[in-house]
């Protein structure tokens, strides 16, 4: 059996993905951000396009008066087709003929202001607007034109081909015949279009869709689009995507045309821009990525920044290239099955995310800081913020691209769960769920996940259904479990101990066999390599695969984040949890009291806080080095809480790397006179030794 019901659906590929309709999650984590996405946010969305006159340009552009009437930035429209996307993938999840009626009324908005050609756009083509595509760089009319498209997909998979589809249809033909052989030699400034039209051509079996977006991804980096502000590696223009060694430029740019270029060589074969896609992955990730998964470390141009610059509170970190980094990895994990791109496609979800929608669901961050030095002011529940930065969520953006995008990923968030070949099944990431499929020959599979991740890491399969022949079931063992201990344990009893990468069991099974993961989740200290200048001599806390970070809110007498020092000579602990309710939390730096509508687990860390001298701040901020005059302090068991959760109870400071409670001094006490504390990768301290651990 394969599923009709997928957001990415390769033809070839080491892995076959399940579906919506083979996958459901049915408790847990992911349960309740999906259930508050599909009550809260998609409504929120639509209701906010209507209130600033997004959906309203569709009917100006029919109605003649768009040149003096139209709202929103270039690229609005394409919020709109995010929007049709996330309800046709929620519809198909069982939200049922009160979303379809919603898809039908914004498709028919949409619809009359589709030209007969095709073109679909409400900022360029009409009298009193610029013409079509003549601002290739920044007016994003390809980009809309692919999320377009990526809806009507999404409507045809999930709910049959509609009216949706064939304005969909309409547009990439007008797209083909546009910039096709012998058209328009060049390239979007945006990419996007092109796993559209690799979906599509997926969906249809029409070649010319393929065609085009491997004209597109090859046509890159050979300096059709003008040099502008931020130069052409801003929009991935400067090298061929086969030449590239390194994810540059824009980061949510970069990534999606990273994950159409993996989409062309998975459907043509090709090898060569596979690797080149890997490789470019693989250079990210290692020297250009936050503990968090976050990519970005540019506000100016949303850009990656150089290797290892990597600065928390100038971390831009954009949810939707969290989103886009969630969409190459899973395209990579499919084309190659390797465990490594589940891992950070794990990392990315949990923390950035999750991080971007507040528990409500109705307002959210579109920056991600890793550090936040001043309290935020709430933006007006009524107004659009201006501003990507913020210390709080909002309920809206000028350019809202965030919103649409965590909506579309949570409504698909199944189909990112497992996998089958023709040995098995293999399970990626956990959360309650009910798994049905089909191996070769028609052999049906059914499997119950139950788990408390990731506050806990065991994870139970129970299997449902099962062919009376031997199959093998994977499990993902998480990166983040080196240096302590994972076991698998089987029906049996038989209990072993499992590497991370992949644990399999192939056996012959039968209904009401359990397969037990047992993940070693309890808080670590982790350490950067030194080249990440911005945090040497300080430390973070990672738990499973939550990044935990310290909020003012958890801190006695007012105190800020930044008059924190931790001990990492003394092993994080496991603090207080609970549900989250409005309540303050208390004045005891050891308890805290949530707000969020879910339980999670503190950490609480050894440390002291910084006692105010009274004497305010020195009139010059440098002095020589040496050993200073002891600074008053007051130790303290410091709470710490999930990165994701931070700014749900008001205004806030935050830090995810923490300094530690060792002075600079030019004889520092690890050797190697930088005056702190080293911690490796595995958490690793380094006090006394006279040497750098691991470094």
């Amino acid at each position: 059996m394969t599923s009709s019901v997928l957001p990415v659906a390769p033809t070839r590929g080491r892995l076959r993905p399940l579906g919506l309709d083979e996958v459901r999650i049915t408790g847990g984590f992911w349960a309740r951000r999906r259930h508050t996405n599909a009550t809260a946010t998609l409504d929120h969305c639509r209701a906010w396009m209507d209130r600033v006159g997004w959906t309203g340009n569709f009917r100006a552009a029919v109605e003649g008066r768009i040149h003096r009437d139209r709202r929103g930035r270039e690229f609005a429209d394409s919020e709109v087709y995010k929007l049709l996307e996330a309800m046709a993938w929620e519809a198909a999840n069982g939200g049922g003929t009160p979303l379809d009626e919603k898809i039908t009324a914004l498709t028919d908005l949409v619809a009359p202001a589709q030209d007969p050609d095709g073109y679909l756009s409400t900022a360029f083509g009409r009298p009193g607007q610029p013409a079509r595509y003549s601002d290739l760089e920044e007016g994003h009319e390809l980009y809309c034109q692919g999320h377009l498209v990526q809806a009507g997909v999404a409507q045809a998979r999930a709910r049959g081909e509609g009216e949706l589809t064939k304005i969909a249809e309409r547009a990439a033909d007008h797209v083909c015949s546009t910039f096709g052989p012998g058209g328009v030699e060049a390239v979007c400034g945006h990419p996007q279009i092109e796993s559209a039209l690799v979906e599509l051509a997926r969906l249809t079996g029409r070649q010319r869709y393929l065609d085009q977006a491997a004209l597109f991804v090859d046509r890159r980096g050979h300096g059709t689009l003008a040099e502008g502000e931020f130069g052409r590696a801003y929009f991935q223009d400067d090298l061929p995507v086969r030449s590239a060694t390194v994810l540059r430029g824009h980061a949510v740019r970069a990534l999606y045309l990273a994950a159409g270029a993996v989409d062309v060589a998975v459907e043509n074969g090709d090898d060569d821009l596979l690797a080149a896609v890997v490789r470019q992955w693989e250079a990210a990730v290692a020297r250009r990525t936050y503990i968090t998964g976050g990519m970005g470390s540019h506000h100016r141009d949303e850009s990656f920044g150089d290797d290892f610059t990597l600065p928390p509170d100038r971390a831009y970190s954009e949810t939707c290239a969290g989103v886009a980094s969630v969409m190459l990895g899973w395209r990579l994990l499919l084309a190659t099955g390797e465990s490594r791109f589940a891992d950070l496609l794990e990392r990315t979800l949990f923390n950035v995310v999750a991080a971007c929608s507040a528990e409500d669901g109705r307002s959210f961050f579109y920056a991600n800081t890793l550090h936040r030095r001043q309290r935020g002011v709430a933006p007006p529940a009524d107004l659009d913020s201006p501003r990507a930065d913020s210390g709080l969520r909002a309920p809206w953006f000028a350019v809202s691209c965030c919103p649409t995008n965590v909506a579309r990923t949570l409504a698909q968030l199944p189909a990112y769960l497992a996998t089958a070949d023709d040995e098995g099944v293999q399970l990626h990431q956990y959360a309650d769920a009910d798994i049905a499929t089909s191996l070769p020959g028609g052999h049906g599979v059914a499997l119950r996940v139950r788990t408390d991740y990731p506050s806990g890491g065991t994870v139970t399969v129970r299997i449902g259904r099962s062919p009376a022949r031997s199959w093998t079931l994977s499990l993902r063992v998480p990166a983040w479990t080196a240096g302590a201990t994972a076991w698998l344990v089987e029906t049996e009893g038989v209990r072993r101990p499992v590497a991370p990468g992949t644990a399999t069991v192939t056996r012959v099974f039968r209904p009401g066999d359990e397969i037990r993961l047992e993940l070693p989740v309890a808080p670590r200290w982790i350490g950067a390599d030194p080249r990440v200048d911005a945090v040497r001599g300080t430390v973070a806390v990672q738990r499973g695969p939550l990044v935990y970070c310290a909020e003012s809110v958890d801190l006695p007498d007012g105190h800020d984040v930044d008059a924190l020092r931790v001990d990492p000579s003394v092993a994080p602990q496991d603090g207080p949890g609970g549900p989250v309710t409005d309540t303050p939390g208390t004045d005891t730096v050891t308890t805290i009291t949530t707000i969020t509508t879910t339980t999670t687990t503190t950490v609480v860390v050894a440390g002291e806080i910084a006692v105010p001298t009274g004497q305010g701040d020195a009139a010059w901020p440098y002095e020589p080095l040496g050993r200073p005059a002891p600074r008053p302090t007051t130790p303290a068991g410091i709470v710490l809480v999930p990165y994701y959760s931070w700014a749900n109870r008001g205004p806030s400071t935050m830090r995810v790397w923490l300094p530690t409670t060792a002075e600079a001094r030019p004889e520092g006490p690890d050797g190697d006179g930088d005056g702190d504390v080293d911690v490796d990768v595995d958490g690793n301290v380094d006090r006394d030794s006279g040497t750098d651990t691991g470094r």
